[in-house]
């Protein structure tokens, strides 16, 4: 390497033209978590959003040409899709774009950054630096935020065997089941991943530092968006036995100044009031995070509050941007 080549990769990353905002292009903008995001960019004064024509969306040639005038591509695709753009990405050599992911195309795949910045101390400084970032999944943010702090700190092996129930508004399964809600076809409530082969499952065990496959139970209810995701936890099963205050503390710790994510006051069997419903985070890149703990059982429950399109996609979407175009 050159000594001017040296330089340019010591570089930072700057808009195409300095004097401009970064410029954006979403890629399947239509799809709910691209309108999402779309919705989130009219509150934002600093970038600029191209889009594609309609009747372009499927030319290969006008689409590399949209993405040669931007700095930063969002994939809000199906997971072939998302692939085949991020090879025509690859083909540009120099006149690439950073590219974000919110499909499950990437998110365990090596060489790309996990785009969960309160994932590690350093995690946010990653995806600063990267140019190819995984938008996570909603079930594994919550989860994964559950669990991680718990491995690093010992308190859970990473081959205990973990159980995780989530449940999810509709919205979070796609255009037909948004559509069987609304149309009133769809049962109140009902479980589903039944064959334990989720496709969030992988990013969950990678990322919560896990060597055991756990064990995930998604289900969904007749509301739109909202989430809650929970681990329950024999204590004294746990290394060391900890209370529900040893994991409180823990998550305090790995959390705190946190702009998005908030852990909540420990809850025991003596003053919790045994309910907590999912959608008050509606709307929001919020993510709290509970833990109901009894002494008297020496049992737990975890629990992570998201809006399922808020921290579980669009907002982690736009979160994610910021830090990759340096904007915060």
């Amino acid at each position: 390497m050159t000594l001017a080549d040296a330089k340019q990769a010591e570089a930072p990353t700057l808009p195409r033209a300095a004097t401009q905002k970064p410029a954006i292009f979403v890629d399947g903008e239509s799809g709910t978590t691209g309108l999402g995001i779309r919705e989130r960019f009219d509150q934002l004064s600093d970038v600029a959003v191209k889009s594609i024509a309609p009747d372009k969306r499927k030319d290969v040639a006008a689409k590399r040409a949209l993405m040669e005038e931007v700095d930063l591509v969002i994939l809000c695709l199906p997971d072939a899709a998302a692939r085949e753009t991020v090879a025509l990405i690859d083909s540009m050599g120099n006149a690439a774009p950073k590219v974000l992911d919110a499909s499950t195309a990437h998110r365990v795949a090596p060489g790309w950054t996990y785009g969960f910045p309160e994932l590690a101390p350093d995690q946010a400084d990653k995806i600063r630096a990267s140019r190819q970032v995984a938008n996570p999944g909603c079930y594994p943010t919550g989860a994964i935020a559950l669990i991680r702090p718990l491995v690093d700190a010992g308190l859970v092996p990473s081959d205990y065997p973990v159980s995780i129930n989530a449940v999810s508004g509709y919205s979070g399964g796609g255009k037909s089941m948004i559509a069987e809600f609304e149309a009133g076809t769809a049962p109140p409530f009902h479980l589903y991943g039944l064959g334990f082969d989720h496709k969030h499952l992988p990013e969950t065990e990678l990322y919560a530092a896990l060597t055991r496959r756990p064990i995930f139970v998604p289900s969904v209810g007749d509301f739109r968006q909202g989430m809650l995701v929970s681990v329950p936890l024999h204590l004294d099963t746990l290394a060391g036995k900890p209370s529900g205050a040893d994991l409180h503390a823990v998550l305090a710790q790995r959390y705190a100044g946190c702009t998005y994510v908030s852990v909540m006051p420990l809850e025991n069997d003596a003053t919790t009031s045994g309910r907590l419903e999912p959608e008050a985070l509606n709307g929001t890149n919020k993510l709290e995070l509970y833990v109901f703990a009894s002494p008297k059982y020496a049992q737990a429950v975890l629990v992570a509050r998201l809006d399922n399109l808020g921290k579980g996609a669009s907002g982690a979407a736009v979160q994610n941007m910021q830090l990759m175009l340096g904007l915060t």
